[in-house]
């Protein structure tokens, strides 16, 4: 858990939603399973305020605006903790894994935002953190990329100062194990012994086929195996694992802390849950206690800008995901981020979450697509859960 008063009174007095064009990603992308196209998954950027004049701002989606938006301007002062019971009791007939669980989960990094500038601070600082930076392994490889654009791609993330570095495989829909078996030869041939590899699946076979493929890729010494088969089929997860002795690695399709209890008991030997789709931060902490708890590995996904206020919390093997191919283009749109250096995410010397959106240069390029404001006073929305029964 984090080191913070949940106690502490929160009236929420407006919102601004700025709302994005589509933003290209450097060069189109593919994973096995068909993700994520030629565009960063980002749909805009949202700011809510207290009524101190604080605010929280995070990527996000537009369900923030329709499903929390109503539920929080209503000038209703509440504790953090209330906040959250409140609105998380709200959801649940979205289900637990729903867009909408994702939706208060921002909502949550907003309010330990605000609380952070109240206490004039970093936000990693305010959750209890004793040092400014967050270690990090690099990830990419494309299947659209050939071998060589692979390779090259690898051999960079170690000259950065990447220790470990992941590529996908699954190629031609996870038909063609004999490219992905080459392509994992290359990358270990090119950065040497020293270095992990781990490979991503994206859930793309049965268990038959995750089994033939960890055969077929033994000898180059995998870190870890993420995601061979379908997040949610705990069983075949539980047989893989039985059957090839690799280290499993699973999270990222994952909403709360009791989903990543079962990969525990399943196997699972790498637990990786993912930021932007948690729906409470101190999940994060939680999560790592199982893993020391039970001698597992842990890392954690999502927008590593972001990602790193919660990295500087951990120790310097459990590793934040920078996912290049994702990362860049949102870098991209930042005036302040963390500095990518040997490995390594710094933190900027700034009150809050480490980053500051560029909104002109967003206008500037036409990224910026609309700007709408929401006050408490104004707000007029009912709101009512809408979801097939």
């Amino acid at each position: 858990m984090f080191h913070i008063d949940e106690n502490q009174k929160i009236t929420f007095s407006k919102a601004v939603y700025y709302n994005f064009n589509p933003i290209k990603v450097k060069k189109p992308w593919r994973d096995a399973t068909g993700g994520f196209g030629n565009y960063a998954p980002i749909q805009g950027w949202i700011q809510i305020f207290d009524t101190e004049g604080f605010y929280g701002g995070t990527f996000c989606s537009t369900g923030i605006v329709n499903n929390i938006l109503p539920l929080i301007l209503t000038g209703e002062t509440k504790t953090y903790k209330e906040w959250y019971d409140f609105i998380y009791w709200k959801m649940r007939n979205f289900g637990f894994q729903s867009g909408q669980i994702v939706d208060l989960g921002q909502l949550d990094l907003i309010m330990l935002e605000i609380m952070s500038k109240r206490a004039d601070k970093p936000l990693h600082r305010y959750l209890g953190a004793d040092k400014d930076w967050a270690a990090a392994y690099k990830g990419g490889g494309s299947l659209l990329s050939d071998d060589d654009d692979l390779v090259a791609d690898m051999v960079r993330y170690v000259e950065e100062g990447y220790r470990t570095v992941k590529l996908k495989v699954g190629s031609d829909w996870g038909k063609n194990m004999e490219r992905d078996v080459r392509r994992v030869e290359k990358v270990r041939k090119a950065v040497g012994n020293h270095v992990e590899i781990a490979v991503d699946g994206n859930q793309v076979w049965n268990v038959e086929q995750a089994v033939g493929f960890a055969d077929m890729v033994r000898p180059y010494n995998i870190a870890w195996y993420e995601e061979p088969v379908h997040s949610h089929d705990m069983n075949a997860i539980k047989e893989v694992k039985e059957k090839t002795g690799m280290v499993i690695s699973y999270g990222e399709s994952m909403r709360n802390y009791f989903a990543f209890e079962t990969y525990a008991e399943k196997g699972v030997g790498h637990l990786m849950p993912l930021v932007g789709r948690m729906s409470k931060m101190s999940d994060l902490m939680k999560i790592r206690q199982l893993t020391k708890d039970k001698g597992l590995r842990f890392s954690s996904g999502g927008t590593v800008w972001i990602n790193a206020a919660f990295g500087a919390l951990y120790d310097e093997n459990e590793l934040l995901e920078n996912h290049e191919p994702m990362t860049e283009p949102i870098g991209d749109c930042l005036k302040v981020k963390p500095e990518e250096k040997n490995g390594r995410l710094y933190l900027p010397d700034i009150i809050g979450c480490p980053i500051r959106i560029d909104l002109p240069k967003l206008e500037k390029e036409g990224t910026l697509e609309s700007v709408k404001c929401f006050y408490t006073e104004k707000n007029k929305n009912n709101f009512a859960v809408r979801a097939a029964y």
